[in-house]
């Protein structure tokens, strides 16, 4: 059965709801409003305001799905965007309502039914259609701005102040240092140290922000697991994973996206599929529920979703190689949302730090609270995610840690930002490239490069 008739086969409706993506009815009914969530929200915390709560979101929906609010109503377009969808809420949540898929499809119902003006329309169809549509546009883009970096440009700019006067500024410092080289997949294996350990075998999901901005990140993950016994191949047609497009309710594109990986990742074996960021695992782990009524990929998703795993989780889940070179140095972990709330790793990424020698953890306060990246959250609403980003950085300076370690490339890019507007020269890095660094960093375990290798 071909998309179209897919699509036009599933029209649905329910009160003011209609369409393909409507929120499930019976995920609605499952919250009793006992308001545990509430002070596990971020905004609630920020505004305590009931409507800014998870309860209060469920409410509107409800409303929305009765036909008691209609679905353009402006309290309910702004309170499904002001929600960062960091899933808190359902970790704490007794009746374990499903809250993330809910606003995700309440976002849908928006972008289907509302006629954005025209300037956010381009906006959308560049930024979250064109651009992730290929990787190599994603590549060409981090290729200039590591051009800009390197060129000492962006230092040139700054101090010229057009940054500020076209209301850049803040976005320009979320930016990292740009790796030297992409990670292109199918063009590097790493294998294991020893001949015995080679039946062992992941791939690496490469993503879009980690294979470009983060790509020597996602190669010291290689390279830990090679380190620990497995042969890490980077399976080629893979793309983006399409997270921001299922935040954004832009469900069709996240479709193409799932999809083109599931194919990839079939061609290349049925290995384990092991993720660098936390957001792209969430999204992964969730494509069975995205392709639970396509016809054609349905079991093939869910058979997808079952194989992925969060790379802490999956060094975590066996004894791992003893690090041995110390890193002497106090660090605090930040845990991203998408890690401790929707796939609930907590416990993982600390056993990894603690086996670390030399290193001394010091748990920071609400280490598990939003910073406020969530995919483009602190771009549209900087405010808000500023507040956030600077209440993160506060906790972390309490701590007197010279590193802050995370396992998102969203996440590290909010807290680069938020830690130097707080006066902080703490470096965010990410768990895997700690590991490495104890392991011996590139010298011990380089890449095979090849461009035959799946």
């Amino acid at each position: 059965m071909a998309v179209a008739e897919f699509a036009d086969a599933n029209l649905m409706r329910l009160g003011g709801f209609s369409g393909l993506d409507i929120p499930d009815d019976d995920l609605l009914r499952a919250c009793v409003h006992c308001g545990m969530c509430l002070s596990s929200c971020p905004t609630y915390r920020l505004t305590g305001q009931e409507m800014s709560s998870p309860r209060g979101r469920l409410w509107l929906m409800r409303a929305v799905a009765d036909d008691r609010m209609d679905l353009l109503d402006p309290l309910f377009d702004e309170q499904m965007y002001q929600c960062l969808n960091c899933r808190a809420c359902e970790a704490v949540c007794p009746s374990g309502v499903h809250y993330g898929p809910l606003v995700e499809a309440s976002r849908a119902q928006l972008e289907t039914h509302r006629r954005r003006p025209l300037w956010q329309r381009a906006v959308q169809r560049v930024g979250m259609r064109w651009l992730f549509a290929q990787p190599n546009r994603i590549r060409a883009l981090t290729t200039t701005l590591r051009m800009y970096q390197r060129t000492k440009l962006d230092r040139l700019v700054r101090r010229t102040g057009i940054l500020r006067l076209l209301g850049m500024d803040d976005m320009e410092r979320l930016l990292p240092p740009i790796a030297g080289r992409a990670l292109i997949p199918g063009r590097e294996r790493w294998e294991p140290a020893t001949a015995a350990a080679t039946n062992q075998r992941t791939q690496l999901f490469n993503g879009c922000v980690m294979g470009t901005v983060f790509a020597n990140t996602n190669r010291a993950a290689a390279r830990v697991m090679a380190h620990n016994g497995s042969r890490v191949d980077v399976p080629a047609g893979q793309h983006c994973c399409g997270a921001l497009q299922v935040h954004a309710g832009i469900m069709a594109e996240a479709r193409v996206l799932a999809r083109q990986n599931i194919d990839a990742f079939e061609r290349a074996g049925d290995d384990p599929i092991i993720v660098t960021a936390a957001g792209c695992g969430a999204a992964l782990k969730e494509y069975g529920f995205l392709l639970k009524d396509d016809p054609v990929y349905a079991d093939r998703a869910a058979k997808f979703s079952s194989r992925v795993q969060d790379v802490t989780e999956y060094l975590a889940a066996n004894e791992i190689a003893p690090p041995t070179v110390p890193v002497n140095r106090v660090v605090t972990y930040q845990e991203p949302c998408h890690l401790a709330h929707a796939q609930r790793i907590t416990a993982q990424p600390r056993q990894l730090l603690n086996a670390i020698p030399g290193l001394e953890l010091v748990e920071m306060r609400e280490s598990s609270l939003c910073c406020g990246s969530a995919g483009v959250y602190n771009i549209i609403r900087k405010q808000m995610a500023d507040d956030l980003g600077d209440r993160k950085a506060r906790h972390i300076l309490a701590t007197d840690a010279v590193e802050v370690v995370t396992a998102n490339p969203g996440c590290a890019m909010q807290l680069r930002a938020s830690l130097g507007r707080n006066g902080s020269t703490a470096r965010v890095r990410h768990i895997v490239d700690v590991l490495d660094e104890s392991y011996g960093g590139a010298k011990t375990q380089r890449a095979i490069v090849s461009s035959t290798a799946r």
